[in-house]
Formats: C-alpha cells, structure tokens, sequence
C-alpha cells in the first residue's frame, strides 16, 4: 500500500538497535497505519549508506525542520536531546526516547515550555514501565505517596558513566550498584533507566527527586532483564509488579521494549503543548 499524502511524516534520530527496528517497520509497514519517514539520522552516517535510501538520510541535524517533520523520534542518547530538543519542538512532535535527559531540572522546563510555546507535543514512551497510565491517575487524583523502581539486568547490558563493574566476576549473583532517587541514578546510567525516568515523569507529584530507584547488577539474569515497580497510595494501598523483558546478553534494551516503542510512535496524534505518555 502507498502511503497517502495525510501520512504522518516520521523522522528517526539514532539507528542502534532500536532505531534499525523502528526504520524498517516503517519502511514495511508504515503505509498500513499513516507513516511515513521523513529523515533518518545517526552520528555515524556510513553505517546508513546502501540500507536506508540515499534521499531519507539526513546528514546535519540543525537542517531538520527542511524535511517537514510531523513527529522527531530520538532513539540514540540524552545528549542529543540537550542539543536539539528545543529545535525539534519549535518544528515537530517530539518523542523522547532518552527521557532520563529530563532529570535535568532545567532541560525538562525549557521542553515543557517549548512544546506550549510551539503548540507541540513531547511524547515520554512507555518503554519497559508496566501500569503507566494506572499511575498516572494516582499521581492526578493526588492519592500518589511513594514509587519505587528496581532495575536488574546482566552487568553485560549496562552502560555506565562509572565504572561500578570493574571487579565483577562471571558467577558473582546479585549486587546492588546504586539506590536513591531517579534525578540521582539517571546521570550515572543515562541508557539503562529510561523506564525509571518514565515514571518520574508520570508520577508529576513526586518527580525526579522523589521517585526512588535501585540499579541491580545479576549476573543470573541471562536471558532477560526485570524491573520491579512498587506503588503506594493512601490507607495502606500498594501495588507491586514484576515485569521480565527478554534480552540477550548485552542488549541495553529487552524485545519487549521495541515492540512498546512501535505502539507508542502509532499513539502520536498531536496533543498539543503538553507533555504526554504513549
């Protein structure tokens, strides 16, 4: 099927994993829900030549309101969003995939009110968070006291800004790496808490510096990553989840997440000046 001239025209920033997967299921299937691509750009633009068309590559990132972009998606890392968020708004919808880039107090303002200035909306993808919108009702109705993320995965999947795991050894088990708030963990493992972010941005009442959050290095987790969510309302309300997402050794990102990411990029419609999770 073609796609119609109505097609929501999607522009992909980053081509790791996550990024391949999203190009090509809107390269295949894109036509069948209204999409189509805009632009697809990566740091290293070799790695695009002879698999994304010549015309959809996009060399220079400051030139992208040029390709007339309904949606931005950044699929690579928090920095681009420091260096580009602002302008992706002021043209497109932006969808975050690096939402730990908003435990900067001052990034997450100036995004929230660029998207009201411009009339735009930035997208928070669900990614591996399970009962998102659950806990976003709580936070709205004002019920939402405490929220507790745990994140474990093989030391293999993490990306570090410390080196935590330097002395890790192949039989070691379970080792808590960091516990605190999510405005502290992001900045230390700015790839891997994406999902923590998530709910730091739902959960408003409580933010980046109320939510808590633990980072767990198991080296039993082998064939996939697990991350626990622990809610607590009022009168000794709680609800405690448990999510394990396949993942090969290594992977930052779990399969489940990628099929998370294709729903949350067919949610994107336009709600307008705000900040919504899809």
């Amino acid at each position: 099927m073609a796609a119609s001239s109505s097609s929501q025209r999607i522009g992909v920033v980053g081509y790791g994993h996550l990024g391949q997967f999203l190009v090509q299921r809107i390269l295949k299937d894109g036509a069948d829900h209204g999409l189509s691509l805009a632009f697809v750009w990566n740091r290293n633009p070799d790695k695009l030549k002879g698999v994304v068309p010549a015309e959809l590559i996009l060399d220079d990132l400051s030139s992208s309101a040029n390709r007339s972009c309904d949606v931005v998606v950044e699929v690579c890392h928090p920095q681009i969003v420091n260096d580009f968020g602002l302008q992706f708004l002021s043209h497109s919808h932006f969808m975050l995939g690096s939402p730990s880039a908003l435990a900067d107090p001052d990034l997450n303002q100036k995004l929230r009110q660029a998207a009201q200035t411009y009339g735009k909306t930035l997208y928070v993808p669900r990614g591996a968070l399970w009962g998102g919108q659950d806990i976003q009702r709580l936070n709205d109705s004002g019920d939402l006291k405490a929220l507790f993320i745990r994140m474990s995965k093989h030391p293999s999947c993490f990306r570090l800004t410390r080196d935590l795991l330097s002395d890790s050894t192949e039989n070691e088990g379970r080792r808590v790496l960091c516990r605190g708030s999510v405005a502290e963990l992001c900045p230390l493992a700015p790839n891997n808490i994406n999902t923590m972010a998530a709910a730091a941005v739902v959960a408003g009442t409580l933010g980046f510096t109320g939510v808590q959050g633990e980072i767990v290095s198991d080296t039993a987790l082998s064939d996939y990553h697990v991350v626990e969510v622990e809610v607590t309302g009022p009168t000794g309300f709680s609800v405690n989840t448990v999510r394990r997402n396949p993942a090969r050794l290594g992977a930052v990102t779990g399969s489940a997440t990628y099929t998370s990411f294709w729903n949350s990029l067919l949610a994107c419609k336009g709600h307008g000046g705000r900040v919504y999770l899809c």
